[in-house]
C-alpha cells in the first residue's frame, strides 16, 4: 500500500510518500480501507518528533472508510460496511489501510457524508468526553475556551452550549481568529494576551488544549470551585508550574484529558462517546467545520499550516490513489 510516512523528525519536511506493508488486524482489531482521514495538528508534532516511535512511521489519529477485515474475535461488522475510526493509539491514517481496536469503530449515520465523519472522532470526542465526563459541566456553567477558533476549541464551545452552559466565552491568538470564534457561537472572544487584565471568577469551566503562561493566569479567572481543564499543549511552551496553594486558597481545581490513554485502557468508553459525536454531528447538532479537502500528498504543506496556526477548521485528506 502507499502511505504518507513520517522518514525523519526533521518537522513536515520528514514526511515522505513510502510503499509499506498493509496491516493486518489483531486480536480485537478491525482493518479498514481509509476512504477519508482527518489533519489534526498533533500529526504535526508527531512529524516532529513528539513520540519517538520508529521510523518510518505512519501517522493519522483519526480516519473514514470502509471495513477490510476483521480480527479474531471480532464479530458486529460487515466487509465493505462505512465506518469512521479513532486510530489514535495506532496511528496509520495516512495510509491506505488501517487498523484500530474494535470498540473504536463506529458505522457511519445513514446519509452522513464521509469526509466529515473523518474530522469527527478525534475533536469531537473530546470535547464530549472531557465536558461531560472529567469536567462535570453542569447547565448554567460559564465557560472560557483558550483556541476557540481551532479544530479542538470549536468543538468545545458547542459541545458546552449543548451541555447547558449559560456563557461561552472564546480566547483566540490573533485578531484574523476573533471573527471566526464568533461564527462558531461564543458569546465573546478575547486575545490571548487580554487574560491578565479580565476580572477575577468569572468562569465556572476554562477548557485549556494551548497551555503556555495563560495556562496559570486563567485560573484567576475561575469561580469558587471552578475547574481548569487541560487538553493539549499546542504552544510546546514546556511544563507549566501551577501553585497548589493556589488551587487550595482559590478553591480550584486542575484537571487534564488525554483522549490516547482512555482509548488505550477504556476504549469501551471512548467507542461510546465517538458514536455519541457522529450521530450529533450528523444530525446537525453539533457543526465541523470542514474548510477544506486536500490529496494526501499535500500532507507536509497541511500540516505545516496547522503548526503554524495559519488554519481554522479541520482539513481532510483524500486517499484518492489506486489500491
Amino acid at each position: 500500500m502507499k502511505a504518507m510516512s513520517i522518514t525523519s523528525y526533521n518537522g513536515t519536511e520528514g514526511l515522505e510518500l513510502l510503499d509499506a506493508p498493509a496491516p493486518e488486524p489483531g486480536p480485537d482489531q478491525v482493518a479498514l480501507d481509509v476512504d477519508f482521514a482527518g489533519a489534526n495538528y498533533v500529526e504535526a508534532l508527531f512529524a516532529g518528533g513528539l513520540v519517538p516511535n520508529p521510523l518510518p512511521w505512519i501517522p493519522g489519529i483519526e480516519a473514514s472508510g470502509r471495513v477490510r477485515a476483521l480480527g479474531p474475535g471480532v464479530t458486529g461488522f460487515e466487509e465493505g460496511q462505512p465506518v469512521a475510526a479513532l486510530t489514535i493509539n495506532t496511528g496509520g491514517a495516512y495510509g491506505q489501510v488501517a487498523v484500530t481496536h474494535r470498540d473504536l469503530v463506529v458505522p457511519l449515520p445513514p446519509g452522513m457524508d464521509p469526509a466529515l465523519a473523518a474530522v469527527v472522532p478525534s475533536n469531537t470526542t473530546t470535547a464530549l468526553i472531557a465536558l461531560a465526563r472529567v469536567a462535570h459541566l453542569r447547565p448554567g456553567d460559564r465557560v472560557l475556551v483558550h483556541g476557540a477558533a481551532g479544530g479542538l476549541g470549536s468543538q468545545f464551545g458547542q459541545i458546552a452550549r449543548l451541555l447547558g452552559a449559560s456563557r461561552v466565552v472564546g480566547v483566540v491568538g490573533s485578531d484574523a481568529k476573533r471573527q471566526a470564534a464568533l461564527d462558531l457561537g461564543y458569546d465573546k472572544v478575547l486575545l490571548r494576551d487580554s487574560i491578565g487584565g479580565q476580572d477575577a471568577g468569572q468562569f465556572d469551566v476554562i477548557v485549556d488544549p494551548v497551555s503556555g503562561p495563560t495556562r496559570a493566569e486563567s485560573l484567576d479567572l475561575l469561580d469558587l470551585g471552578g475547574r481548569l481543564l487541560a487538553v493539549g499543549d499546542a504552544a510546546q511552551a514546556g511544563d507549566q508550574h501551577i501553585s497548589s496553594n493556589t488551587l487550595w486558597f482559590n478553591g480550584v481545581g486542575v484537571l487534564g484529558f488525554n483522549l490516547g490513554a482512555l482509548s488505550a485502557t477504556r476504549p469501551d468508553i471512548v467507542g461510546r462517546y465517538l458514536r455519541r459525536a457522529l450521530a450529533l454531528v450528523a444530525a446537525g447538532d453539533v457543526t465541523v467545520q470542514l474548510t477544506g479537502r486536500a490529496p494526501i500528498a499535500d500532507a507536509p504543506r497541511i500540516l505545516g499550516d496547522l503548526r503554524a496556526g495559519r488554519t481554522t477548521g479541520k482539513m481532510v485528506f483524500a486517499h484518492g490513489w489506486e489500491r
